[in-house]
């Protein structure tokens, strides 16, 4: 039996189904593995993955987020969450890629600031605090002990998060989704929506701002544009610097991520060496950015 056979013959399991049921893969994850399924009644959005204690993903903590992203208004709606499962709402939305973003900047920025501001009404339990600079060094810790191919460069890895951390400026502590791919927001016509909640947690705005503007490739001005629609007035140099560290930041742990999961993943057709080494080099592109323009003050 394939994989796919394996998880059609889950879905049929689930206790939500009216009548007979139509399933259909969907394409896009590089960890989870999502599914389209229409019964008489609706469509749903299936979605496998178990627990990542190396990623620091835990499935419990993002059906409760989830479950809190819907009522407050952000999410589609989590129909059920057991083990290794999550069944929430299809929206037929439209998934924003890097173009989109940047043609759509101020809704965007108004989306991620009424996320920051509303979910901490909305979150149960024990809070969760994503510091990306904690992870870059957890992620070392991992690598190591996983003996990566890639130990031989962990010391100027950890330099970087240090540097980076060390340019950052205080913020408020929000709650942030803390993996803003374009295509983790959806456009029904009429609204946003965010989708994927594996990493969000309490933090700073910083790292929401920072890693939308890498992943959809904004240049200094349209990065600047989002900072002054978040903020609502034009960002001054502390506030750029501090953005621009933690887009390396961002990326750093974006490759980290990476090599990680050479390690410990195996998602079909993914290749997490390639992804490794796109990261990598986009990081090389943004620390030249960064030092050229601000120099290093580490």
């Amino acid at each position: 039996m394939t994989q796919s056979q394996t998880s059609e013959a889950r879905i049929a399991a689930l206790p939500l189904w009216r009548g007979t049921i139509r399933v259909s893969l969907l394409k896009g994850g590089i960890s989870n593995e999502s599914y389209v399924v229409e019964d008489s009644a609706r469509k749903y959005v299936v979605r496998f993955g178990r627990d990542y204690p190396f990623h620091h993903v835990f499935r419990d903590r993002e059906a409760m987020t989830a479950k809190a992203a819907h009522k407050a208004g952000f999410a589609p709606e989590l129909f059920y969450a057991d083990e290794g499962v999550m069944v929430s709402a299809f929206l037929g939305a439209k998934t924003y890629n890097a173009p989109d973003v940047r043609r759509n900047i101020a809704g965007v920025a108004n989306l991620i600031r009424q996320f920051h501001s509303t979910m901490p009404e909305h979150i149960t339990g024990a809070g969760f605090m994503f510091w990306v600079f904690h992870v870059i060094r957890d992620y070392a810790r991992t690598l190591a002990a996983g003996k990566s191919r890639m130990v031989g460069h962990l010391d100027s890895y950890l330099a970087i998060a240090t540097e980076m951390e060390t340019a950052q400026i205080p913020l408020p502590i929000i709650f942030s989704h803390n993996d803003l791919l374009p295509a983790n927001i959806l456009d029904d016509g009429e609204r946003l929506w965010l989708i994927d909640f594996e990493y969000a947690g309490f933090s700073t705005a910083m790292f929401d701002l920072a890693g939308i503007a890498s992943n959809a490739g904004l240049s200094d001005d349209e990065s600047e544009a989002l900072l002054a629609l978040y903020f609502g007035t034009s960002p001054d140099s502390a506030l750029k610097r501090a953005h621009a560290a933690m887009q390396c930041a961002s990326l750093l742990r974006e490759a980290m991520w990476g090599m990680v999961s050479e390690l410990y993943l195996n998602a079909p057709g993914v290749d997490y060496a390639a992804y490794t080494h796109e990261n990598l080099e986009r990081l090389d592109q943004a620390l030249d950015r960064f030092r050229t323009t601000y120099g290093n003050r580490s």
